[in-house]
């Protein structure tokens, strides 16, 4: 089956290149370092190497408690973090500066991997959340590299998929070194799948500490707007702005509407929706304010979701008003901000779940419920109040699983090589 799945690879690899090459016209990222897509480096690894991938800017940001975590265990280590997309990639320069490697993962072929482990030799691979790439997983099983599925979370959508590739899915999973699951769903679907090691260590985004600084100059521009309730629009996704911002006109007109999308490669797309629907916009990129009478502010700007946080009274979180499985809401809670989602929330069923119990968010059945839901809230401060401190709460009930992943690399990283 592996053998099959590789020659498909190879077969697909040319339209593959061109769509790299097209991405690259919005996303000039994507044109940059080709060749650590085929495993390829330039970078000095060092002597003493541990490594993990964060597919794109969510992994990045729920990565972050687990790679100072590491930092701090094994000072001496570099670690190297690894991501498919060019946004991960700029996330990740933002988020951890100079203190790691960074490269894109290769490509799941025979010789890119090779030429990927060969290079780096690392003495621990991470993977967060459910990247599986049979061929990444078998070259570190051949090399004994141990092999971590951390943050992980597999929605029943997911599993079904992976149960129909039958053994080429058993295979990768059955070698995996362990697996930290965030819930005991999670956790008993990747038993089902063949994994073994399986443990239920939490959700690190419980870790991830917002940046203060950007938080507090949220606040800050929230007091100079004085009077102006804000209702935040985080992390929309194609087809959901235009329904919620249809929704929005019964919002009371003074209020201010800040929408941040999901992917900084719409954001250009986004301005265009709001002009044809007749708002007047401020862009946040641009580094214009939204004065009275400028009814929406863009937030076109990458690694300040503490901003737009620290900045709102409400936030509707995107995602979920398609069937795309949501966005994480973890953030928000943490930073005391009331949290409504939409009703498809596969991908963050569990966290969903525990902060709807804590009345700290509200699910709502499509845009026209879940912007009334805002509607009330703005108009209600102490209920507001009451579902920020038990998103706080809630975040804080839930913290620790960085140390509980930290103890599983230890494990590893002492073990002896497993057949």
């Amino acid at each position: 089956m592996r053998a099959l799945y590789t020659w498909l690879l190879y077969l697909a690899l040319p339209a593959v290149l061109a769509r790299l090459w097209w991405r690259g016209r919005r996303e000039p990222g994507y044109r940059a370092h080709v060749e650590e897509r085929f495993g390829a480096s330039d970078l000095e690894p060092g002597p003493r190497l541990l490594w993990v991938h964060a597919v794109s800017v969510g992994e990045v940001r729920a990565s972050a408690p687990m790679v100072r975590t590491l930092q701090r265990a094994y000072a001496d280590h570099a670690v190297l973090v690894t991501c498919m997309t060019a946004a991960g990639r700029e996330a990740a320069k933002q988020v951890f500066g100079e203190s790691v490697l960074l490269a894109y993962v290769p490509y799941d072929l025979p010789g890119a991997v090779r030429r990927f482990l060969d290079h780096y030799r690392p003495r621990l691979g991470v993977l967060m959340e459910t990247e599986i790439w049979p061929n990444l997983i078998e070259g570190c099983r051949a090399d004994g590299v141990p092999l971590l599925l951390a943050n992980a979370r597999l929605s029943s959508r997911s599993a079904r998929r992976y149960l129909r590739m039958g053994r080429l899915a058993a295979q990768a999973f059955g070698a995996l070194s362990a697996v930290c699951a965030q819930g005991p769903s999670d956790a008993r679907r990747f038993r089902r799948l063949g994994a073994r090691d399986v443990t239920e260590a939490g959700n690190l985004k419980f870790d991830v500490e917002p940046d203060p600084g950007k938080a507090a100059e949220g606040r800050a521009f929230r007091a100079a707007l004085r009077h102006r309730k804000v209702l935040l629009l985080a992390s929309t996704r194609e087809g959901e702005e235009e329904r919620l911002l249809a929704e929005c006109d019964a919002v009371d007109a003074d209020a201010l509407i800040v929408l941040v999308p999901r992917h900084p490669q719409r954001f250009d797309d986004v301005a265009a929706i709001a002009r044809r629907r007749g708002l007047s916009t401020a862009r946040r990129s641009q580094g214009e304010a939204p004065h009275q009478g400028r009814r929406l502010y863009l937030g076109d700007t990458m690694g300040e979701m503490a901003f737009y946080y620290g900045m709102c009274d409400v936030a509707v979180i995107g995602g979920g008003f398609e069937p795309l499985g949501g966005q994480n809401l973890i953030e928000a809670c943490a930073a005391g901000v009331p949290v409504i989602v939409g009703p498809h929330m596969f991908n963050f069923a569990d966290v969903t779940r525990l902060a709807v119990r804590a009345h700290a968010a509200l699910q709502a059945v499509d845009a026209r419920a879940a912007i009334g839901e805002a509607r009330a809230l703005l108009a209600d401060p102490e209920r507001c109040a009451r579902m920020g401190i038990a998103g706080k709460r809630l975040c804080a009930r839930h913290q620790g699983a960085a140390e509980r992943h930290l103890a599983v690399c230890r494990r590893l990283l002492t073990a002896p090589a497993r057949d």
